[in-house]
Formats: C-alpha cells, structure tokens, sequence
C-alpha cells in the first residue's frame, strides 16, 4: 500500500562495524538530497558502531571503519555498547529514527530497538537468504563450493536473519575469489540494492517476502583456529578454505614447530605418488605441492613465520628445504 509522501526528511540511523558496511554507509550519505529517496530527503542523525577494541601486534586501540569513515562525513557517532543495557536504547531513542538501516553490526537487536523506528529496521546481509544466516555468510558460501551468493535485503525481526526479505541480488562465485575479495563486491551490490530499495520501501511500494525455512542454514562467528588446515582432507576442500579464511584468519600449517601460512593455492589432481598428506614435493614446472587426502594443494603464494608473503619460487629460493617439507 501507498504511503502519503510527507515534505520532512525521514530521520535515519545507521548501525554497522567492520569495512563491509562503509559503502551503504557511504550510499545514503550520497543520496541525503531531497528527491533521491524521499521526496523530503534523508536526515541522517547518526552511525551506532561497536565500541572501538584493541587490534594488531601492538594491540593498540583502534575505530571501526564505520567510525572512521562518519567522522569524515561529520555525522554523529555513537557506540553504546549492548544494546540491551537501558541506557543504550535511551541514547537510541533520543535521536528519534523513522528508519534504522543496519550492515554488519555486530549484535542482535533486541525487541524494543527493533519496535521503536515507523518504517523498522533494514539489513542488507551478505547471502541470498534463507541459506547463511548468521555471522560468515560470504565464509561459509566459499566453504560450501556455492556457484554463486548475493546480497539481501531484509526487514529485521528479534530472529537471527529470519526477517521477511523486500529484495535480493545474486552473483557469481569466481574460482579464485577469497572472502576478502567476495565481501567488498558484496558490500558494493548490497549498497546498490538498499538505496534502489529503500525509496520504494519507504513509499509502501514492496511487499515483504516470507523466508522459506525449509532452505535454511546457519553460519557460526570464524574462530582463528578454523584456519589450520587438515592435510587428510581433500584438496578441493583445502583449497577452499585457504580462499574462505583470506584474509582472515588465514589458512595455515606447522612446518618444523613454525607457523606457514598458505595465502593462495590451487587444487589439483595429483595422486601425490602415494606420498602421505602433508607432504611436500616439487612437480613438473617447478610447481610446489602438498599431498592432501585426496589430490595435491599446489601452493603459490605461502608466508613462513616472521617473513613477509611470497610467491613460492622465491620461497623455495630462500628455503629449498620446501622442496621435502612435511607439513603438519
């Protein structure tokens, strides 16, 4: 059904964290103008970001992209912490949103968060919902061997991503894409489809869709042990993993009690000559492999511990003992 437009800017707030959520972010900051998504335009009355933690060697404090990127812009930053604590939901309240748009926040809006803008709260989530709800969705599309994923566009309710969804956005897997690659194209398809989306949502124009729950599946937050790789599976699967763990928290091996880390490789149909998974040798070409369960890891970009990455010609240069290396 129609919405009257009223001559107002519609107040929105934005909730988000890590580098995927800066270019919504950066969407409706370019598109405040009134006559681009409200006849009125948008009044954006804030960002709501995590509170800012320690990162690096050094484990020196540092802003959340989103932070960084309001700051900029000269819009309101606020970071509340648990949304739950009262105090946090008055600080929310006070800024008075028709709209809450929400891209890797971080944190399950509870009821009362969720109630409080006109026209709710929007997320754009990486993953053509029902499948990978959850914390690692783009992870978990490259882990499955998905051909393809995309972006939604969903009206949050006090579920985890279970919301009816108002649009969404495939796209096409590569075969040598890593999270970090597929999360910034997804970031820029979500912003996309949020500011075509959003006009007509604000106009009642869509109609939300119901998730069909047969279709679902769940993601879990990526732990950083998740990125030792286990040479007794197949390289198809190792190869996956080292694209979902890049940038983090990197695949890795142990080579004689030091940390390698495996930065980009490729699966191959190599019998290994019935040498043991883990087990390094050097084939036709110069190529360096590893035996896996089943087929053989062809490494092409490692980083050994304390040294920078490097192609692995130029690491077997520096260390031939790669050449027999038992990984474990």
């Amino acid at each position: 059904m129609a919405r009257t437009p009223i001559a107002h800017p519609v107040r929105a707030l934005f909730m988000g964290t890590p580098d995927f959520a800066v270019p919504p972010l950066a969407a409706l900051c370019e598109s405040c103008a009134p006559g681009r998504i409200w006849p009125g335009g948008l009044d954006l009355v804030g960002v709501v970001t995590r509170p800012d933690k320690p990162a690096g060697r050094g484990r020196q404090v540092v802003d959340s992209p989103v932070k960084r990127y309001a700051r900029e812009q000269g819009i309101p930053v606020h970071q509340p912490g648990p949304l739950r604590r009262p105090e946090a939901f008055a600080e929310i309240k006070a800024l008075a949103p028709d709209v809450i748009v929400v891209a890797a926040f971080g944190q399950i809006l509870p009821a009362d968060v969720l109630r409080l803008p006109g026209f709710g709260c929007l997320n754009v989530h990486a993953s053509l919902l029902p499948r990978h709800r959850g914390a690692a969705p783009i992870q978990a599309a490259i882990l499955d061997g998905d051909a393809e994923t995309g972006v939604t566009i969903m009206l949050m309710d006090e579920g985890l991503d279970t919301g009816p969804m108002l649009a969404r956005r495939a796209t096409s897997i590569a075969p040598d894409e890593t999270a970090g690659m597929l999360a910034d194209r997804l970031a820029h398809l979500g912003a996309e489809l949020l500011i075509e989306t959003l006009p007509r949502w604000l106009a009642g124009g869509v109609s939300p869709e119901a998730q069909d729950t047969t279709g679902a599946t769940l993601t879990r937050p990526i732990a950083k042990q998740q990125g030792r790789l286990d040479w007794a599976r197949s390289a198809e699967e190792l190869a996956r993993r080292v694209r979902a763990y890049t940038p983090w928290p990197g695949a890795y091996t142990t080579w004689e009690g030091r940390t390698v880390k495996i930065a980009r490789a490729r699966a191959v149909p190599d019998d290994a000559a019935g040498r043991p998974p883990g087990t390094c040798y050097l084939a036709g070409g110069g190529d360096l492999r590893c035996a896996c369960g089943q087929g053989a890891l062809a490494l092409e970009v490692i980083q050994l511990e304390g040294r920078r990455a490097l192609p692995v010609a130029d690491a077997l240069r520096g260390q031939p003992r790669l050449a027999n290396a038992v990984f474990s």
